[in-house]
């Protein structure tokens, strides 16, 4: 069946006809009208940068409605839909946006005069349809990705991930149970429009805990005028032998007036590595979103629902029911469950639900100040399924309900042409359940109610034409209210009957029940420089620093996290981490050539962690533990990128990142940090052979020299005489090498539409590898070779 799919799409592709095709052209200032060297021009498929006088001109546009996005870093972006029905000329002046000066933001930021480069990371939402946002986002230098298994992917940015990443989803800051590393955002990347990554400390807008960075995810831009437009993305793939729909229709009013429909599917059956069936691995998605909104010339307000809802399975042989077995499969890698091909998903295995509704509302008031006031509702729903027998095999062994209201108020105000201010205040408050009754096990994460408040301001000042400042102030309010169960055996070995008698509310046989609570107060504060060196040349630098509380499961796990297969115990005694980051970026965007170098280095005192120390045997089997700990780190690292038209129609595009973490207090690397990588890709673009695009992609990581000894001893029994045993726990896999092809043709159908059709291999020469940041490295390789083909409608 691959062969045959690679045969159509060659058959296809050789198909020649004449369409009509027009100039856009035309020149892109700032508000003073001076020309904006470098600015990046997205005409659908096509792209262009302007020279140095700010000119540009893209040729080979096909007639119709095109969505043209235009973008230079520190302004604000301006989306549109333009009607070609011949040469148009569409000059801009571009407004500054003092938001992007309080860190270095990746928004395409290295010149990619080359569409085939481009195609590759502006179209990088459309080509992930049928994946994850994680996976997505490694497309930046210096974004890795924590995996469990195939499927299950976020975002590590710098070396840090979890609670330490916000994600933004328009403009609503995602509460999932992302304290888990083997949580994935619960979201649709269809949604996505446009994604920006704020590397740092200094998104202080969304929240004084970004110590990794921010991720904000914003819809696709809809403008006033009467217009209507949509897409539909259909993706198969041979590696899990499924594939994916995904459809969006959005229509525009010239009253102010509009409304968009966006829906996504999902079906997978088991991925295969190289030699054989991840068994137990498919996965489902059913999402849906609805806007609703209203822009008017002084006000505006917006209606926003989205239903993210997923059935993920765990790879089976990461649960083992046997002592030798799991140490068998730790140190020989080799699984210990191998089936047939399936597309049915069992236990152990996720369900995830999440709903987001928003409402918001801003105005513009006569001396250009605006105020926006937002309310949120999210309700989380997270199920895991452990291996049970007899009645509760069909029981959730892990079934946890989050709610969370919040509220944010932002005001904008501009005191003179040079100063700016932006202040907010935000609250929220979350609820989480533990069904306990229903799954009848011990709650790994217990019932709590948590209330936070903060409030900040951001002032940028324009110092003189090529230099900007902006400093920033946050302060941040928590407090948590759990009711939760021990052990009294655990509770006595952590030694908390020292330390925590006082919270002890009442006693359940072998389990004294206790009322932890716990109040935080955080600072938070950026500064940050843009200096234009010349026409070519940028230069920014922020310092900031940033307070992240524990989070439920650093503070209270005390049991088998079912969906990883070990056993996770958390402390009451671990203290809020404050981090102290540098960061500095050399931006240049020249004729054909471009890159940007983005050094920094990160302190962060009470760094928690999670690390390996034994196995126990418990009713369920044997487990690895693993405990959270609290260490002062240090990291520094640098992030890379490339961009080079080396001959006509060629293009290089490449990417590098190094990480570099120390354990400062034990003086030793620091656990699960991303090796060295380095991605380097050659594209080949012919736009009057129907937009052909060809590319083949290198992906190296190196192996991770630099790693933690946690390798432990257990007694196994062999011959009814135990036999201790050493545990390679620690040990990294291999680097690895991998190649990829990508290929695309576009042809007009209709009146107005186009169609573009995608062929690539994942992994082309089907290499053996395993990913030392993948939760299942112990059990399993990774996916083997993945041909995927892909239609794109927009109309």
């Amino acid at each position: 069946m691959r062969y045959i799919l690679f045969f159509v799409f060659l058959l296809v592709g050789n198909q020649t006809r004449v369409y009509s095709q027009h100039v856009l052209s035309g020149t892109i200032t700032n508000e003073k009208n001076q020309p904006l060297a470098g600015s990046h021009i997205h005409a659908g498929t096509f792209f262009a940068t302007t020279a140095v006088d700010g000119r540009y001109i893209i040729n080979g546009i096909p007639q119709g409605n095109i969505p043209v996005t235009i973008e230079y870093l520190g302004y604000k972006t301006l989306d549109t839909i333009i009607a070609i029905q011949n040469d148009r000329v569409l000059d801009i002046s571009l407004k500054p946006d003092v938001s992007q000066l309080s860190e270095v933001v990746l928004k395409k930021t290295v010149s990619e005069k080359n569409a085939a480069t481009q195609e590759l990371k502006a179209n990088v939402l459309e080509n992930y349809s049928s994946e994850s946002l994680g996976d997505a986002l490694k497309e930046i230098s210096g974004i890795s990705s924590l995996k469990t298994g195939s499927t299950i992917v976020k975002p590590i940015i710098n070396g840090l991930h979890s609670s330490r990443v916000l994600i933004i989803n328009n403009n609503v800051r995602l509460e999932d149970q992302q304290w888990g590393t083997e949580h994935a955002p619960n979201m649709d990347v269809n949604t996505a429009g446009k994604i920006s990554v704020i590397k740092g400390a200094s998104g202080l807008q969304y929240g004084g805990d970004a110590i990794g960075g921010t991720v904000i995810v914003e819809p696709a831009h809809i403008p006033v005028k009467d217009t209507i437009f949509g897409k539909t993305i259909i993706n198969g793939a041979t590696n899990g032998r499924g594939g994916s729909i995904s459809s969006s229709l959005s229509k525009g009013y010239e009253n102010g007036w509009n409304w968009n429909l966006q829906g996504t599917f999902k079906y997978f059956g088991d991925f295969e590595a190289p030699d054989y069936v991840l068994s137990n691995t498919g996965n489902r998605e059913k999402n849906f979103s609805g806007n609703l909104g209203y822009k008017g010339e002084n006000q505006g307000y917006s209606f926003f629902y989205s239903y993210f809802n997923a059935d993920i399975g765990i790879l089976r042989s990461s649960h083992i029911s046997g002592m030798s077995d799991l140490i068998r499969a730790i140190n020989s890698g080799q699984p210990q469950v191998i089936r047939d091909f399936t597309y049915d998903i069992n236990a152990p295995r996720q369900e995830l639900q999440h709903h987001l509704g928003k409402i918001n509302y801003y105005t513009f008031f006569s001396d250009a100040s605006k105020l926006s006031l937002q309310y949120s509702f999210q309700f989380n729903n997270r199920k895991e399924f452990d291996l049970r027998r007899g009645d509760d095999r069909n029981k959730a062994a892990v079934d946890l309900d989050l709610m969370t209201h919040s509220f944010t108020a932002d005001f904008e105000t501009n005191s003179s042409e040079k100063v700016k201010y932006k202040a907010g205040i935000s609250a929220a408050y979350q609820n989480n359940a533990a069904n306990t009754g229903d799954t009848q096990v011990r709650a790994l994460i217990p019932n709590y109610n948590k209330f936070d408040a903060g409030a900040y301001a951001i002032a940028s000042y324009q110092a003189n034409d090529n230099l900007a400042l902006e400093a920033g102030f946050r302060y941040d309010f928590s407090h948590i209210d759990a009711k939760k169960y021990y052990l009294k055996s655990r509770w006595t070995e952590r030694g908390y009957d020292r330390d925590f008698s006082d919270i002890i509310i009442g006693e359940d046989g072998q389990q004294w029940y206790t009322n932890p609570v716990f109040t935080y107060h955080n600072f938070s504060g950026s500064l940050g420089a843009k200096y234009q060196l010349n026409e070519k040349l940028t230069w920014f630098s922020n310092i900031g620093i940033a307070s992240r509380n524990p989070n439920p499961a650093e503070l209270f796990s005390d049991g088998l996290h079912h969906a990883t297969g070990q056993i996770e115990l958390g402390d009451l005694r671990l203290k809020r981490e404050v981090a102290l980051k540098m960061s500095t970026a050399l931006h240049y965007a020249g004729e054909g050539f471009a890159f940007e170098i983005n050094p920094y280095f990160n302190t962060i005192s009470d760094f928690k962690i999670l690390i390996p120390t034994t196995i126990i045997l418990s009713n369920r089997g044997p487990f690895p533990v693993w405990e959270y700990r609290q260490v002062d780190a240090r990291m520094f690292g640098i992030d890379l990128t490339a961009d080079y038209d080396f001959a006509k129609n060629l293009n290089w595009h490449s990417t590098a990142a190094f990480v570099y973490g120390e354990d400062a207090t034990n003086d030793k690397p620091l656990i699960d940090m991303p090796p060295l990588n380095l991605n380097n890709t050659i594209s080949f673009k012919k736009e009057n052979w129907n937009h052909l695009v060809l590319g083949i992609k290198n992906e190296t990581v190196f192996t991770q020299q630099r790693y933690p000894n946690n390798d432990f001893y257990v007694d196994v029994t062999d011959s009814g005489e135990p036999v201790s045993t050493l545990v390679k726990i620690s040990r990294p896999p291999k680097g690895y090498s991998l190649l990829h092809f990508n290929s695309e043709m576009s042809f007009d159908v209709l009146k107005k539409s186009k169609m573009t059709i995608g062929f690539n291999i994942q992994n082309l020469l089907n290499t053996n590898y395993r990913d030392y940041l993948n939760r299942t490295r112990y059990y399993a390789d990774e996916l083997g070779r993945n041909f995927r083909i892909q239609v794109k409608l927009n109309y």
